[in-house]
């Protein structure tokens, strides 16, 4: 069902499979079947990961799995009620991302742009991943797998294929658009045959995650930039941002984003108000008067 009806990863039903697993082993030790507890089971199990030192987020996590899986044998008529349903979210508090300012990503982008003038391919590529990137806000994932066919230099947008098999168009910017045809006319003619637009030789036949990640750490500190503060997420975070604080509707950077629940998207605007707050700290005039 996870993966034929909501579309999920491997990766997330394996998750999912380990998260149970756990659960009915805790049943187990008290004599309980997985498809019988009750809801006071689920309670306790929650209590049990709390005192065993787990965090709030693990815990919902488990929580999640433990609900889909109710939900789905009450579905089935395997059992008549559901045990999960009213168990309370063990309360996580969401860090605030990690952001570049508009100035550190601009001369992120201008420092690859400069090194693409030299007509390397690798640089040429990576400029072109970073123009993609921090104009659309794609999931790093998500780019380095991008089709060649998603791209077009006649349309101004890319068609991206996201979690849960949605697909989505976001749009492109022109510097992005002219990046990428740059990369594309000095691809070897292996790399012209392949089905992806960042093609590589490795067995997933793009560029990995990791990889990108790698390069983005190695010219962040040529651009002025500590590596620590960098990351294909931080970009992300970065595009987000910056379009709310200039005025963005959050249904669109939901939308652009691909996130399923606006209250992910609905952190952006923490951080956005975080850096309102701090600017007014530092330029108000009443705030720079001196407390008698």
């Amino acid at each position: 069902m996870m993966e034929v009806e909501r579309g999920v990863s491997p990766r997330t039903v394996r998750n999912y499979g380990r998260d149970l697993a756990r659960f009915e082993t805790f049943l187990t030790r008290k004599k309980k079947r997985l498809l019988t507890a009750a809801r006071a089971d689920i309670t306790a199990y929650l209590d049990h990961l709390h005192a065993t030192g787990r965090s709030a987020a693990t815990a919902a996590l488990c929580l999640s799995a433990i609900r889909q899986f109710y939900l789905f044998a009450f579905e089935e008529d395997l059992r008549s009620d559901n045990p999960a349903e009213g168990v309370e979210r063990p309360k996580t508090r969401r860090p605030l991302p990690k952001i570049l300012s508009a100035e550190d990503a601009a001369a992120l982008l201008d420092r690859a742009a400069q090194k693409a003038e030299g007509g390397s391919p690798r640089a040429l590529r990576l400029h072109a991943l970073l123009e993609i990137l921090y104009a659309t806000g794609l999931r790093v994932s998500e780019l380095c797998s991008l089709p060649r066919g998603s791209f077009s230099a006649d349309r101004p947008y890319v068609q991206v294929r996201g979690k849960g098999d949605k697909e989505r168009l976001v749009p492109l910017t022109d510097a992005a658009i002219t990046a990428t045809e740059a990369w594309l006319a000095a691809q070897t003619e292996a790399e012209r045959a392949s089905v992806f637009l960042f093609p590589s030789r490795g067995k997933m036949g793009h560029l990995t995650p990791a990889r990108f990640a790698q390069l983005l750490k190695d010219i962040a500190p040529e651009a002025g930039i500590d590596p620590a503060r960098i990351s294909p997420h931080v970009l992300r975070h970065a595009f987000a941002s910056h379009l709310l604080e200039g005025g963005a509707d959050l249904r669109v950077v939901q939308q652009l984003l691909g996130h399923a629940d606006i209250s992910t998207t609905q952190i952006y605007t923490h951080v956005a108000g975080e850096r309102l707050t701090r600017l007014i700290e530092a330029k108000h005039p009443l705030s720079l008067k001196k407390k008698p």
